[in-house]
């Protein structure tokens, strides 16, 4: 419950004021007037209604009041969250290969595909990135650019959640979605530049090797982080169809210069997401400022209307 204070609470002193100013004595008359007038001359003259007096009276106590209140700058404590620009670039490059519709992830006893347990963990992610300039690249038999970089780190979470296999073709082409990414992150004017590789295959339709992308996003000070979804190896079973490459990822993340990740349950995904947050921590994340709201103009404009009222009353 937020608690009223007051700026300038002297100012209530001149709530009596207009009692003070009836107690002050008066002009006396002259004992000699200079007009006589016959007493009879206001026989039908109407008397004066003690009532609306009366209520004239009240609605002028009341603006008045409402008047010394506004005075004394009535207002409320409140908070703001600080966020400024924290001078990172952060691009997520997401696989939308077909194979990220397979359902071996598990929330709350129910299966879930790769790309829904992806998209519930790095929306959450991005959400978090306040100050960070953040985008997408999605990924499968080509890349494109599904969010540029921007500082509405909503915008890019709410790109993430709707994105959909097949619009980017069903191959998996690691080293064009990470390539896409580092060039359209290469021309930033950030101090600190990041890609952040989700991938859950092998580069089945890249015209280059990964590696090669990833060692030349470390020599333009762009930083590789890969996450590799997904419960099967395919170094430990070869034959398993959509086994992750984790070995492929890994060396990728070496040579960018950045931290691999395997992931292979949802508790997996949400830890990987914590690290992460570490390993690029939020510089902007500053204790909230804290401000008083001003609430003068309530009291203010009922002044204003009761004395406009009582203008218009006195009118008829």
């Amino acid at each position: 419950m937020p608690v009223v204070s007051l700026a300038f609470p002297w100012a209530l002193l001149l709530l009596p004021l207009p009692l003070l100013a009836r107690l002050l004595p008066t002009a006396r008359a002259p004992e000699e007037t200079a007009l006589h007038v016959a007493p009879g001359a206001f026989a039908a003259a109407l008397p004066a209604r003690a009532g609306g007096d009366r209520a004239g009276h009240a609605v002028l106590i009341a603006a008045w009041m409402s008047l010394v209140v506004a005075l004394a700058g009535p207002q409320i404590a409140a908070t703001r969250e600080l966020v400024t620009a924290s001078g990172r670039e952060i691009l997520l490059a997401l696989d939308l290969s077909g194979s990220m519709l397979k359902e071996d992830f598990v929330l709350d006893g129910k299966p879930l595909s790769r790309l829904e347990a992806v998209k519930r963990v790095a929306a959450r992610f991005v959400v978090a990135r306040q100050g960070d300039r953040i985008g997408l690249v999605i990924f499968g038999d080509r890349a494109y650019v599904a969010q540029p970089p921007t500082f509405d780190v909503a915008s890019v979470a709410r790109a993430i959640e709707v994105a959909q296999i097949g619009i980017s073709g069903r191959s998996t082409a690691i080293a064009d979605g990470l390539g896409l990414a580092t060039r359209r992150i290469m021309g930033s004017d950030a101090t600190t530049k990041v890609v952040v590789l989700l991938s859950d295959g092998v580069d089945t339709s890249g015209k280059v090797q990964a590696t090669d992308v990833a060692r030349l996003s470390a020599s333009h000070g762009v930083r590789v982080h890969t996450i590799a979804l997904g419960p099967e190896d395919i170094e430990d079973q070869p034959t398993a169809r959509d086994a992750v490459d984790a070995v492929a990822l890994r060396e990728i993340a070496a040579v960018g210069g950045g931290t691999s990740f395997r992931v292979r349950s949802l508790a997996d995904l949400e830890a990987m997401a914590a690290t992460l947050d570490q390993l690029e921590p939020n510089p902007m994340k500053r204790p909230p400022l804290r401000y008083w709201r001003p609430l003068w103009m309530w009291p203010g404009g009922a002044a204003l209307a009761l004395v406009v009222l009582l203008a218009a009353w006195r009118r008829r």
